[in-house]
């Protein structure tokens, strides 16, 4: 866009004002100069560029004869004041603008998550911010180190990798409850991984979960809530992944589905390990660290800054308090799953 395409409204007394500096060496009055800025948040809110209506400033001037006793210096001066209070118009509304785009891109991921508004109406609000309901989508959850806020340089950088890499392909990045979320079509595969190896890079740390790509206009809601479960069971369980994904964890939620039936299993298989001096404490890690390890006593013992022969006397130690042995193929399955449900309730920090 040219000068020559702006409107004569948006330079509306400007000619009078460079004509009477001009003839007076007058400056601009503080209504004039409010009056700039009146006119450039409305060219703001008319989608006109800055760099256009500068332009159509500087060439109205140009056109403006000096008709008295003034210095140059006075009329340039002039045109200063003049662009600078339009600019101030301009960029004030275009930070409201921002303002209001994130205000309604946040009540929107609310309604969306939290299921506050008309499934008709969400639909056509998300279209706005590029999905289809109607279509699958996944969701990514990111927790970092500290929490994520929308604006912050964190958030950028990951948007900005994002749009570099991907372009617009209808995917919705925004902050909810200091976690940075990304909401991605379910058939684009490659968008959730990319995003959670940008989240954990950008804060040299943290725990991206992605839940699974579910369809309608609540699968939106269903993946969210499958990546939030993600991330508390890793952290139950101390699961030290960068990356969780919803459906590797789905043996989790089955596992406690029943908790009485959980803490039964987990009290009348370790219930006797806290019979052992220091408490069940000690001999939990070491059942932990020896499953996780793929059932190898040195690297178990390893892990857990162990000599082999504590390790084994361990091991030992669990098979004459319960009654089941940890390299018994026979044993093992009940004691690894009372492990993880042990894990999982808290046990024996809290009381079954």
């Amino acid at each position: 866009m040219t000068g020559r395409d702006i409107p004569e409204q948006y330079l509306d007394g400007y000619a009078r004002i460079l004509a009477e500096v001009s003839a007076t060496g007058r400056r601009l009055t503080r209504e004039e100069i409010e009056s700039r800025r009146t006119l450039g948040e409305q060219a703001a809110e008319a989608g006109y560029g800055l760099r256009a209506l500068v332009s159509a400033h500087l060439a109205a001037a140009r056109a403006v004869r000096p008709a008295g006793p003034a210095p140059a210096d006075s009329t340039l001066a002039a045109v200063h004041q003049v662009i600078d209070a339009f600019a101030e118009g301009y960029e004030r509304a275009q930070r409201l603008a921002v303002r209001q785009e994130e205000a309604a891109r946040r009540e929107f991921i609310d309604d969306l998550l939290y299921g506050r508004s008309d499934l008709g109406r969400l639909a056509e609000r998300a279209e706005r911010f590029g999905l289809r309901l109607s279509h699958a989508h996944a969701v990514a959850v990111a927790e970092g180190p500290v929490a994520y806020e929308e604006g912050a340089p964190v958030a950028r950088q990951v948007e900005q990798a994002l749009l570099a890499r991907f372009g617009n392909r209808d995917v919705l990045l925004t902050t909810k409850d200091g976690r940075l979320l990304c909401v991605a079509p379910g058939h684009e595969e490659e968008v959730l991984p990319y995003f959670a190896k940008q989240a954990h890079a950008a804060t040299d740390g943290g725990t991206v979960a992605i839940g699974r790509p579910q369809p309608g206009p609540g699968g939106v809601v269903h993946s969210y809530e499958e990546a939030l479960n993600a991330l508390e069971l890793a952290a139950r369980l101390g699961l030290d992944e960068p990356v969780l994904r919803a459906a590797d964890l789905l043996v989790y939620p089955v596992l406690t589905r029943d908790r009485q039936a959980m803490a039964d299993l987990v009290l009348g298989t370790l219930g006797p390990l806290t019979t052992a001096r220091g408490g069940a404490g000690p001999l939990l890690d070491t059942l932990t660290a020896y499953f996780d390890s793929g059932c190898v006593a040195a690297e178990a013992a390893r892990r857990l800054s162990l000599s082999v022969r504590a390790m084994t006397y361990r091991l030992e130690r669990i098979r004459t308090l319960t009654g089941a042995d940890p390299a018994d193929p026979a044993h093992r399955y009940m004691l690894q799953t009372a492990v993880i449900g042990a894990r999982l309730l808290d046990w024996p920090a809290k009381e079954l």
